[in-house]
């Protein structure tokens, strides 16, 4: 069975960039750009209407900015994953992407087969972190606690076998690769994921992941 490529939609100012990502990411058949957009407003008008799997969106457009573009894609279409690229992973952008709901980011210039993962992993809803970006949300917890609501979102009311799936989660692995750690059917990964973010009280698998770091699920 012959498996549907990634529909990508590719958003970057600099035509030049634009163009290499474009021919590099097309030589892989599981992967699709089916259109490009150099502004942040053209790139919300095609995914509102247009069905997607991944939003590889640059950071520095012009206009309303990569962050606000995110933010409003992910308010149109929240479960369309968004992947940013960036020049710099700085402390601040980290803090406005995780606010925008993006589902991670890479810096420009990363090697080919690891933006390719990237573009996979956000893809089967995974997120896509660097360690630099970890330490920060690590950072965020311990300076300033996700508030807690009336019924505490702890991992302690998740079993055994739902807490190694969220340590799985937040070190990004897919539901596929989650199944083959633990040699259990993804179709059993989706309803245990379901029933953590439930317990949780989240929303998506990376609110899921942060409260991971935050538990302590996760070594430095």
């Amino acid at each position: 069975m012959k498996t549907e490529p990634i529909k990508i939609l590719l958003v970057e100012d600099d035509e030049l960039f634009r163009l290499g990502l474009s021919v590099r990411l097309m030589q892989e058949p599981s992967l699709q750009i089916i259109a490009e957009a150099e502004d942040g407003e053209t790139a919300i008008e095609f995914a509102a209407h247009n069905t997607l799997d991944v939003v590889l969106l640059d950071i520095g457009l012009p206009g309303i900015g990569g962050v606000e573009t995110c933010r409003q894609i992910k308010q149109i279409q929240p479960n369309l994953s968004v992947l940013i690229l960036t020049s710099y992973p700085q402390q601040s952008l980290i803090s406005k992407l995780i606010e925008a709901k993006a589902n991670g980011y890479c810096v420009k210039g990363i090697p080919p087969e690891n933006l390719i993962l990237a573009i996979r992993s956000v893809a089967a809803g995974a997120s896509w972190w660097d360690a630099i970006a970890t330490e920060h949300i690590q950072a965020i917890f311990q300076s300033s606690p996700i508030p807690t609501s009336p019924t505490p979102t702890s991992s302690n009311h998740l079993t055994k076998r739902e807490q190694e799936i969220l340590k799985l989660i937040a070190k990004g692995k897919s539901n596929q690769e989650i199944a083959e750690i633990l040699y259990i059917s993804p179709g059993t990964v989706r309803v245990h994921v379901h029933t953590i973010l439930q317990k949780l009280e989240v929303r998506d698998r990376t609110q899921a992941a942060l409260i991971a770091i935050q538990q302590g699920l996760l070594s430095p």
